[in-house]
Parts: C-alpha cells; sequence; structure tokens
C-alpha cells in the first residue's frame, strides 16, 4: 500500500484555513493511490492552542471543523491530531490530546496520548487527561501502533512510569508498524537524538516507524518537519524536506520513499532555515507583510537585516541608521554597505539634536556636569530615542519592529528596556554571541552579505566615547560558555567554578542573570533555537535573592 506523510503548516485556530489545506491534501494522496494518509498531532486546531483550550467555542468550533472534514473526505483512511472532549465527572481534565482514524466518513477510531510533557515550553497536563492504553488502527491487513509525540520519547526524557510503545509488544502480541504523529519543536541537535531515539526503537521492536511532524514558526516555537520513514534496521527510507511543507509517499513493500535533498544539512543550515521560517511564519501570520529594524553597522542588527531579507524579500525590510554623536564613521559605513549588499530600504535619522535637547530638559533635575556628570543614564536616552523612532515607523507604516539583540546581551541585561529592547520579534534573542559569528560567517558562504569589518570589529554599542562591550563584560567566548553551563545544564556557581572558571567572574555573571529577570520579562517574544530559551520555557521570579 501507499502511504501518504504530511507535514503541514497550521495557523491555531483557523479552523477554516486548516482543513482545507487537510482536505486538499487528501483528494491529492487519492489521486497519487495511497490508501493511508497521516498528519502531525492537533492537526486541526494547530499546536500549541495553549488556553483556546478553555474556551467553549474553540472546542465547538473544532467539533464543527472535524464534522465539516469528514463529510467532504474522499475515499482513503486518515489519521490526524484532534481534540477530543471527555466524559470527565467530577475529576480529571476535560479533554484529550487524541489521533482520530477517520474511515468512509466517519471517526472510527479514537486513540488518546498518553505521555503529557510538562517540562520546558510543555504543560499539557494544564489542559489534557492523559490516555489510559495503546491503540491499533488496520489497514489494508496491516496492524499500526499509533503514538503522540512524546508517547514515543519514554526512553529518552525518563520520566515516566508507563512506556505506550514497549506495551504494543507486551504478552507476545506484534504491531506490524508504528506510527508517530507529532508536533516537536526544532533545537539545535535534536534532530541527532531523534534519529538516536527512533533507531533503537525500530531495532529494539524489529519494526518500522512512520513519523509526521508539524512544519512552521508558532510564536516563539519553530517546527522543522522533517517526517520519515524508518525501517526495521533503524535506516532512513523516505525523508520530507526540513522547515516546509511536504508531502512523503511511503510503499509499505519496502517502507521506502522520496529523501528530500537537504536532509544532510550541517547545524548552521538548519539553524539559518529554522529563524528564517520564524521570521516569515511570524510576521505573516500576524498580519503584517513588512519589517523595520535599526541598522547600527554591528554584527548583531546585520544578521537580523540579513535574515529578514531572506525571510521577507529586501522590498518588505525597512533598516534605519541612527547616528549619535559617539557613532563612528566605519558604523555608518557598513549599514550602508549592507543595505547595498541585501537590496532592502535605507534611512539615516541623525539623533544628536533629539540627544540634546533631551540633556536640556533634564538639566534642571540632573544639574551641570560637574554636579552630575554623564553616566548610564545618558547612554541609555541614546537606545530609548532610538526605540521612539522605530516605533513611530512601525506605527505609522504598520511595519513589525525587529528587535537585535542577542542571548548573550539579554542574559546579563547588556541592553536597554524601552529602548534596543523594543520590538514585536526579537529574531537572534537565542543566539549566544558566539552563535551570531558563526552564523553571520555561514551567510557569507557564497559571497559578502554581512560586511567584513562587520564581523571582525570589536563589537560596541557607541553610547559614549570609544565604548567596547568587552569594557563592560567578560570576552564573549568565557561569557558564553557560562551562560550555557547555567541556563542550559542549570549549574550554579560552586559547579561551574568547578569547570575551571574563577569564582569571582562566575559569580559576578550569575548576579547579572538574576537581577534582570524583570528586563526579559518585558522583552518581545523570541525565536527558540536551544535548549533553554528565554520566554516561557524558562519561569523564574523577578524577586528573588538566591545566589547559588
Amino acid at each position: 500500500m501507499k502511504i501518504a506523510l504530511v507535514q503541514i503548516n497550521p495557523i491555531i485556530g483557523d479552523f477554516a484555513e486548516n482543513t482545507r489545506n487537510i482536505l486538499d491534501a487528501c483528494h491529492d494522496a487519492c489521486i497519487n493511490g495511497c490508501s493511508l494518509i497521516i498528519f502531525p498531532e492537533l492537526a486541526i486546531s494547530g499546536y500549541p492552542p495553549c488556553d483556546l483550550l478553555e474556551r467553549p467555542a474553540f472546542l465547538a468550533d473544532h467539533d464543527k471543523a472535524l464534522a465539516d472534514l469528514c463529510a467532504k473526505l474522499p475515499e482513503i483512511d486518515v489519521l490526524l491530531g484532534c481534540i477530543e472532549k471527555r466524559s470527565w465527572g467530577n475529576s480529571g481534565k476535560k479533554l484529550y490530546n487524541s489521533a482520530f482514524f477517520i474511515r468512509k466518513k466517519a471517526v472510527v477510531q479514537k486513540i488518546q496520548k498518553q505521555l503529557l510533557p510538562t517540562y520546558d515550553v510543555f504543560d499539557e497536563k494544564r489542559w489534557f487527561e492523559p490516555g489510559t492504553s495503546s491503540g491499533v488502527i488496520e489497514c489494508d491487513g496491516i496492524q499500526f501502533g499509533v503514538t503522540i509525540c512524546e508517547d514515543i520519547w519514554h526512553s529518552e526524557v525518563g520520566e515516566y512510569g508507563i512506556d505506550p510503545v514497549c506495551s504494543f509488544f507486551a504478552g507476545g502480541r506484534r504491531v506490524d508498524c508504528l506510527i508517530n504523529i507529532s508536533a516537536s519543536p526544532f533545537q539545535r541537535e535534536k534532530e541527532a537524538v531523534r534519529q538516536r531515539l527512533f533507531k533503537n526503537i525500530c531495532t529494539r521492536y524489529h519494526v518500522p516507524l512512520l513519523y509526521v511532524n508539524q512544519v512552521g514558526g508558532q510564536d516563539s516555537l519553530l517546527f522543522d518537519g522533517r517526517s520519515m520513514a524508518m525501517d526495521e534496521s533503524g535506516i532512513v527510507r523516505a525523508w520530507s524536506c526540513g522547515f516546509e511543507e511536504d508531502v512523503l509517499l511511503v510503499d509499505s513493500s519496502d517502507w521506502s520513499g522520496s529523501i528530500c535533498e537537504d536532509v544532510e544539512e550541517a547545524d548552521l543550515a538548519a539553524l539559518c532555515d529554522a529563524l528564517v521560517m520564524g521570521i516569515r511564519d511570524y510576521v505573516r501570520k500576524c498580519g503584517f507583510s513588512t519589517v523595520v529594524l535599526g541598522l547600527s553597522g554591528g554584527i548583531d542588527s546585520a544578521l537580523t537585516a540579513a535574515l529578514a531579507v531572506k525571510a521577507l524579500g529586501p522590498e518588505n525590510v525597512l533598516g534605519v541608521a541612527m547616528p549619535s554623536p559617539y557613532s563612528s564613521d566605519d558604523s555608518m559605513e557598513d549599514a550602508r554597505q549592507l543595505v547595498e549588499n541585501l537590496g532592502c530600504g535605507f534611512e539615516v535619522i541623525p539623533i544628536s539634536e533629539l540627544f540634546s535637547s533631551f540633556k536640556k530638559c533634564l538639566r534642571p533635575l540632573f544639574g551641570d556636569a560637574d554636579i552630575s556628570p554623564a553616566d548610564l543614564t545618558e547612554q541609555n536616552l541614546q537606545a530609548r530615542i532610538r526605540g521612539n523612532l522605530l516605533m513611530a515607523l512601525s506605527n505609522k507604516f504598520g511595519h513589525l519592529l525587529l528587535s537585535t539583540g542577542n542571548k548573550s546581551e539579554m542574559a546579563v541585561g547588556y541592553c536597554t528596556l524601552y529602548g534596543d529592547m523594543n520590538g514585536g520579534l526579537a529574531v537572534i534573542s537565542d543566539l549566544p554571541k558566539q552563535l551570531v559569528y558563526e552564523l553571520s560567517r555561514y551567510m557569507n558562504r557564497d559571497g559578502e552579505i554581512i560586511p567584513h569589518r562587520t564581523i571582525t570589529k570589536a563589537p560596541t554599542a557607541e553610547l559614549k566615547p570609544d565604548q567596547c562591550d568587552q569594557d563592560d563584560l567578560p570576552d564573549y567566548a568565557v561569557l558564553d560558555k557560562i551562560l550555557e553551563l547555567h541556563l542550559e545544564e542549570h549549574l550554579g556557581v560552586a559547579e561551574i567554578v568547578e569547570r575551571g572558571f574563577e569564582e569571582g567572574l562566575v559569580a559576578d555573571v550569575l548576579r547579572r542573570v538574576r537581577i534582570n529577570e524583570y528586563k526579559r520579562k518585558q522583552a518581545p517574544m523570541g525565536l527558540k533555537v536551544t535548549g533553554k530559551a528565554f520566554g516561557y520555557g524558562r519561569r523564574f521570579p523577578n524577586v528573588q535573592n538566591y545566589q547559588g
């Protein structure tokens, strides 16, 4: 039999569009002679719907969309992720996260997700009740064991008392093939983990596996797709493209199909594709078509602009340089060279007069320079002037403002609230500074896009004379490693010092992380690409004084 694995890019709550795409894929699969078509987790609603699940109207519209879809389906068996209401009585949650098996326009079987993740960005127990048994569907004489996303990750996560995959084979029972419908977010190096996990399952139970993953950006989460068919030896026999909608046709005789050319792509290529997809989907799904960002001549804004142009096209990106009294000629030249290379829009708005006006207005309160010398206040004033100008352009012309700060800066508070932190989307806020350099060099692999000098010069905010980031921060190579150990491995001062770092430096970095939590709570949403990003998946109190 032929099977279609369809990775779709849903918009959460857009039931009409989501079901239209599902129906179109079903008709195409019929034309191609498929007997079974498989869609990702929560395909009708999109994943994750979060607290929309608490709204009765949302659930009613989901069920109506499902009924309308079933009535229009062609003659093909369909497996797709749906919200299932349960008879909950006085205990448990009202809903299941389920897979519905549809045959001849009717739902003939419902299989509930058993393992509900509650770590990092996941909080499924907030809305769903776990299922209690594994489900098997039959199609053309083949017995398929159906799992939903986390159900197959038992051996990797190790936090659950049951193993849904193992239960298929308990007591000598047997299934012919495993199916996993998923909404599994992208993060760096996760694909290698998936491959190892899936291969271990296939070889342990001598069974092939069909994996169907959601694709697209949804708020901070980036879903990479890369659906696949793996045979009982753990060899990938068919593989979808990453970071784009795709349909993979698989032949059950040997579980083979097409293999997308980019499946062996390197880490930096995947990272670039993920960020480009994230920008494109966030901008368009939020109803925007154009973006604006500040261009300082530095590497962070240059990389953000290059990614935005790749995502949206140069005609939809406006870069704005806002030189102050401390901006160097080199920075302006680099900003101009960047926009020439990218072909995007460019405007220059000098802020020296505005800066002078602010200082004049505040002089009666601040006093003269001898009494109240310039300090961080004046530096932040410049950043806030720029932030206000960019927001004015956003309001006037309907551009989405992209902020350009990186993860290293966000971690230690080397950023200005209501200044360079202004924006609707923080594109590279989960990229440590060293990774910003790596990705910038990758962007230049086929020719200069980001000016060479932008990559090689010492980073500076240019908010005071002769300023350099390393006047206030450790070397980024050292800082990024400390931050990785603290943020992603959850280590404290003593544990990081044991890894060979100087105690005073570590204590100071972790102090900065702690005291700047309030800033990050007010930052624009960022695109998650590492194991632990700032935002929804990292929940720390603003007011606390634990210094370990």
